[in-house]
């Protein structure tokens, strides 16, 4: 073959894979100069398309004529990576909706980037959609990564996709899955014999939080165990501080409020001298939620927590993470007696959420309710449970909704509705795993007939 042939087939090659990328067709790149036929031959590699006519084709594919002619375009190349590296930036900044959009520019032209950043983008493009909650998108994307034969298990990149397609499952409300997922990338670590690294012990941690979503708080506090003697070892803060993290929550999920809050406390002392805005963040709510938990009265430490966490959720954190905080927010403002503050900050608790994390829905309904109340607006107090009810019983029975429904018809009995209350704690305790009797009443005694 010489070398014009070579060129026409490597011509005709690269116009039939961008315009197949593109989701078009042949008859999309014709126009009055350029037939059908002629489209086919170029592709075919039977033509050698002049000058004007490549030009055409170019733009309609998306690319510069020098690609097509040699399949090279050095600024095209530097200008997609540039892209990506600009959704690097926005990512870290907040700015999710500009870094999605960018990632998918580059992504439109996978075929001039190298692997490595393909896959780059790809990651970057999993995030935003997880920060921007739609978490289905994420964990599509995130799996797709994961499973990919470029993933080698153990690595930090395998275990950053474990950890992340853990917690989108979990906040997508799929305990079963999200714990399936951590079990089996712990097992394949197990099986692999490697040192542990922060990372593994990110993983570990994750799956914790699952355990207690999924109200499986023995294995929580074994696995609590385990990582706490692999986190010393390490000798990491912040391996330590995500241990402790963990640990809080299940302490807290048995009552030991005093005990979580001390880990909590822990936590924020490990994490400080790190760099990860996010996590320090949300470990922040988590103290000052765990403060709410107890009898304190110091106000204003928690507002501060609270506001600094906010500051550092909404520039990296995910729109769940920035409820949850609205959440502590409105709760603080009932401690204090401001239901209007209580009422804006769960309001936009329950805009932030939207579809996603329905527990948290169904609870920050239930302290805009409780808001209400206090406002002496019951009949649209009454609305907001009924609305609180009506999410609930659309979510399986487990700890989660189970906590909820106890915090609902604590709402209920605290404004004088004792039947209402009732109805609620019942649907705790069989969201619990407590079912009622048939029948309470003694059973009868028949005498022998004579």
């Amino acid at each position: 073959m010489d070398q014009s042939q070579s060129e026409m087939n490597g011509i005709g090659q690269r116009l039939r894979e961008l315009r197949q990328k593109r989701g078009l067709n042949q008859q999309d790149l014709a126009s009055d100069d350029i037939s059908v036929s002629y489209v086919s031959l170029i592709e075919t590699g039977k033509r050698a398309p002049s000058d004007t006519v490549l030009k055409t084709l170019a733009e309609r594919v998306g690319c510069t004529v020098d690609y097509l002619r040699t399949g090279r375009d050095d600024a095209r190349v530097k200008e997609l990576e540039l892209k990506v590296a600009f959704g690097d930036m926005a990512l870290r900044n907040g700015a999710n909706g500009e870094a999605l959009q960018s990632y998918s520019e580059a992504l439109a032209n996978a075929p001039l980037l190298q692997e490595a950043t393909v896959r780059r983008a790809r990651l970057g493009q999993a995030l935003a959609f997880e920060k921007l909650g739609r978490l289905e998108a994420a964990i599509q994307l995130f799996t797709a990564l994961f499973e990919d034969r470029a993933t080698v298990p153990g690595t930090g990149e395998w275990a950053q996709l474990a950890v992340a397609l853990c917690r989108a499952y979990r906040d997508s409300g799929d305990q079963m899955m999200s714990v399936e997922v951590g079990e089996r990338a712990l097992k394949r670590l197990d099986q692999l014999g490697l040192e542990y690294t922060d990372d593994h012990i990110q993983l570990g941690a994750t799956l914790i939080t699952c355990y207690f979503q999924r109200g499986d708080l023995t294995q929580a506090q074994l696995l609590v165990n385990r990582l706490s003697a692999m986190a010393e070892q390490s000798g990491s803060r912040v391996a330590r501080g995500s241990v402790y993290w963990n640990a809080a929550l299940v302490a807290r999920s048995r009552g030991q409020f005093q005990e979580s809050l001390a880990l909590t406390e822990r936590a924020l002392m490990l994490m400080a001298e790190t760099d990860n805005v996010r996590h320090l963040g949300v470990l922040k709510a988590n103290c000052a939620s765990f403060l709410l938990d107890t009898d304190s009265t110091e106000y204003e430490r928690i507002e501060e927590l609270l506001t600094e966490s906010q500051d550092a959720v909404v520039e990296v954190g995910t729109a769940v993470e920035q409820a949850k905080v609205e959440i502590e927010f409105a709760r603080l403002a009932l401690r204090q007696g401001v239901p209007h503050s209580a009422i804006d900050r769960a309001s936009r608790a329950i805009g932030l959420l939207r579809s996603e994390s329905p527990w948290d829905s169904a609870f920050a309904r239930a302290l805009l309710a409780q808001a209400q109340f206090d406002l002496g607006e019951e009949r649209s107090a009454r609305e907001t449970m009924q609305a609180v009810e009506r999410e609930l019983l659309r979510l399986p029975e487990n700890r989660a909704s189970a906590t909820v429904w106890r915090q609902a018809g604590d709402v209920w009995l605290a404004n004088g509705c004792p039947v209402e209350a009732m109805s609620f704690y019942q649907r705790a305790l069989s969201g619990a795993g407590l079912v009622p009797l048939h029948s309470t009443a003694p059973a009868k005694v028949v005498a022998p007939q004579a």
